[in-house]
């Protein structure tokens, strides 16, 4: 992906944590995230990852002209059936505040025996709006919920996302070994292999 007509793509985003790791992981990507043009982000009506992202992305390329790619993740906890899951990023409500939403998730999950969860993301790209065949990879990344938070990297909910097998959370990791091992990281390469499959640049 770092030449031809994904030289230039918008993100159908403006979550600067989101854009500083997938600029990292496709570097050869001019990311223009969608407020520097102008674009307000797409209403996530939908009720799973690969359906908001596919929102996302059609409105970011309707409204810009050209390419587009969409990320929605989550971190999807089984004790809690799932949540807090497409409503990740605004758990506690409005306005989006990651303490907040750490603090709903540990005090969802107090008395909970099973602390499993994974961080699940989707990524769509559209070459247009009308595109009838988006691109679309999802990838997952396994951990437990921890009441304490640890490390200062990372955002959202990396200080309480422990990884068991390395004893660190994912706030702990330095962004490269971060980028190597996360749901975004794996969806990220996963798309680049898929568009060189497809003879895509």
């Amino acid at each position: 992906m770092s030449t031809g007509r994904f030289r230039r793509v918008v993100l159908a985003s403006d979550n600067a944590g989101k854009l500083r790791e997938m600029q990292a992981l496709l570097g050869g990507v001019d990311l223009l995230p969608q407020g520097e043009l102008g674009i307000e982000g797409a209403e996530e009506t939908a009720v799973t990852f690969v359906e908001n992202a596919l929102l996302k992305a059609r409105h970011a390329a309707r409204e810009s002209g050209l390419a587009a790619i969409a990320d929605d993740s989550g971190l999807v906890v089984r004790a809690l059936g799932g949540a807090p899951g497409v409503w990740s990023a605004r758990y506690a409500g409005e306005p989006k505040s990651d303490a907040a939403n750490n603090a709903k998730l540990i005090a969802a999950l107090r008395g909970a025996s099973d602390r499993s969860a994974h961080f699940h993301c989707t990524l769509v790209l559209l070459h247009s709006a009308e595109d009838p065949d988006p691109v679309i990879v999802s990838r997952a990344w396994h951990g437990v919920v921890v009441d304490q938070p640890r490390g200062s990297n990372g955002f959202g909910y990396d200080p309480h996302f422990l990884l068991e097998s390395r004893g660190c959370t994912a706030a702990e990791l330095d962004a490269a070994t971060k980028n190597a091992l996360s749901h975004r990281g794996q969806a990220c390469r996963a798309l680049a292999e898929l568009l060189a499959e497809r003879g895509e640049p």
